[in-house]
């Protein structure tokens, strides 16, 4: 019942910050170590959770159903690859300096691309900066 609970109350934050742009804008993208000053402290949570208990269940499931379709945009969105300039600019520059690198962070994950483009980079420096520079303007 607790994990419900937790998943519930995460679901529901999680919605709030993509419905509320000033909140969301406040929250970063954080990585795995992180310290426990940025993290809601257990009183914010606490209130959280009764607030979302004090809601008709009707209520509940309307807010979890628009979390979840929020969360469905959002991995659409990122599936599409739709970086921004900068991030593409920056992976294009890293493709001709280290191109196997700029292909595992255009990936997120150490895939069959990545392999053919350390392979690429020890036999022939050219073509792994082709192959790079077309995984991450996604040509292949």
């Amino acid at each position: 019942m607790r994990r419900l609970r937790y998943k519930i109350l995460t679901l529901t934050l999680a919605g709030a910050s993509f419905l509320n742009p000033v909140y969301s804008a406040s929250i970063a993208s954080t990585p795995a170590s992180v310290d426990s000053s940025s993290l809601p402290n257990e009183e914010v949570v606490k209130n959280a959770l009764k607030e979302f208990e004090s809601l008709s269940n009707k209520e509940r499931k309307n807010r979890i159903k628009d979390v979840k379709k929020t969360m469905k945009e959002y991995r659409a969105y990122k599936k599409a690859g739709k970086a921004s300039d900068t991030d593409t600019l920056l992976l294009a520059i890293l493709a001709i300096l280290l191109p196997p690198l700029a292909v595992y962070l255009k990936e997120n994950a150490i895939t069959s691309k990545f392999w053919i483009s350390l392979l690429l980079c020890f036999l022939f420096w050219i073509p792994a900066v082709i192959f790079a520079l077309l995984v991450v303007f996604d040509a292949i």
